[in-house]
């Protein structure tokens, strides 16, 4: 049995060398460093053979935790062997799931409440991005961005284009604090806009404002000529989201999700440290192609990024309902412990409290 064990060793550390050498000829010494840890920390772990896993991220800021967890090898050091997976899209990524080709995947609870009320079966079982857990809204990183000579608030929209994905939080977004301004979606034009188009569709002229999640919104700011910020945030809404899969694999390897769990906690403790910003930065500009490291930075300094569900992200999945309901998108209520399983990350705080020591 030793002699075995010695064989695959040998060869796996024969795999890491190999594998650094050919990193040098293609990457600079940092990115080697990151890819080595995250390599010896797969190899090094107490289970020899590594679960396979298909993680799904949205192809923004959003997805830092899972981005942080597999650039720095936390998915690896907790005995996965992770795939991880970006899509443009909410809706994609949910289709992705439903089709099998991945094993976990988020959605915001702006629009997730739709398709759980139509019957899709899923299991939410750790935080993906948001503040969901202490409030029932949380929508710091998402913004109206204007461009145009007498747009200079909200009620300058009237009359005006505005883009914006059409269902998407921003949506959501938009219609909520239009209403709160005692105006509706019938007082301005509003235009449909992938959100991978934000930025060149303002830029065109093609619409006057746009509705935008990071990192979008400061990159508007910063390349579009006298571009103004007309809002951010403000408590309208829960740009929140949690990771789900469906219940046949959640409950199948229950190890696998706990292991699962536990890399997204350290993960999210880690992306949360002031003193990894550069780092966490470098990582998020390597799945987001085209982001520079310093977008990255700026933008994420407007999320939370907190691996709990509890309590409080039941009332802010109550309230996106709520919300859903008197846009008529959805007919009636949903329980959100249909939904939750708060199990798995309750464990994972019990044995591993330090990585919740600096949040409330």
């Amino acid at each position: 049995m030793y002699e075995k064990f010695y064989r695959l060793s040998e060869k796996k550390l024969f795999a890491i060398i190999q594998l650094r050498e050919h990193l040098m000829i293609r990457f600079n010494t940092k990115f080697i460093t990151t890819v080595a840890v995250a390599a010896l920390a797969m190899f090094s772990s107490p289970n020899l053979d590594a679960q396979d896993l298909r993680v799904g991220a949205g192809k923004n800021v959003g997805g830092m935790i899972v981005f942080v967890a597999q650039g720095k090898g936390i998915f690896a050091k907790h005995g996965l062997n992770t795939k991880v997976v970006v899509r443009k899209t909410g809706a994609a990524l949910t289709k992705s799931l439903a089709a099998g080709e991945i094993d976990f995947a988020p959605a915001t609870f702006t629009n997730l409440p739709v398709a759980l009320e139509k019957g899709i079966k899923l299991k939410g079982v750790v935080g993906y991005v948001g503040g969901h857990f202490n409030s029932p809204t949380s929508d710091g990183n998402i913004g109206i961005v204007a461009r145009g000579k007498g747009i200079n608030s909200l009620k300058d929209l009237k009359g005006k284009k505005v883009g914006v994905k059409f269902g998407s939080a921003g949506d959501l977004y938009l219609q909520e604090i239009l209403r709160k301004n005692g105006m509706s979606k019938r007082d301005i034009k509003r235009i449909n806009v992938s959100p991978s188009s934000y930025v060149s569709t303002i830029d065109s002229g093609g619409v006057d404002a746009v509705v935008a999640w990071e990192p979008s919104l400061t990159s508007a700011l910063d390349k579009i000529k006298g571009s103004k910020l007309i809002s951010r945030g403000g408590g309208h809404v829960c740009f929140c989201a949690g990771m789900h899969g469906k219940p046949e694999v959640v409950y199948k390897d229950r190890k696998r999700t706990q292991a699962f769990v536990d890399a997204m906690a350290e993960a999210a403790h880690f992306l949360r440290d002031p003193k990894n910003a550069d780092e966490v930065a470098e990582i998020g500009s390597r799945f987001l192609r085209g982001t520079a490291p310093s977008l990255v930075k700026r933008s994420i300094k407007h999320i939370v990024y907190d691996a709990r569900i509890g309590g409080g992200t039941m009332a802010a999945f109550k309230a996106s309902v709520k919300l859903l309901i008197a846009q008529k998108k959805m007919k009636k209520p949903y329980d959100p412990a249909r939904y939750l399983d708060t199990s798995f990350v309750d464990d994972t705080i019990k044995r591993h409290p330090a990585w919740f020591s600096d949040i409330k």
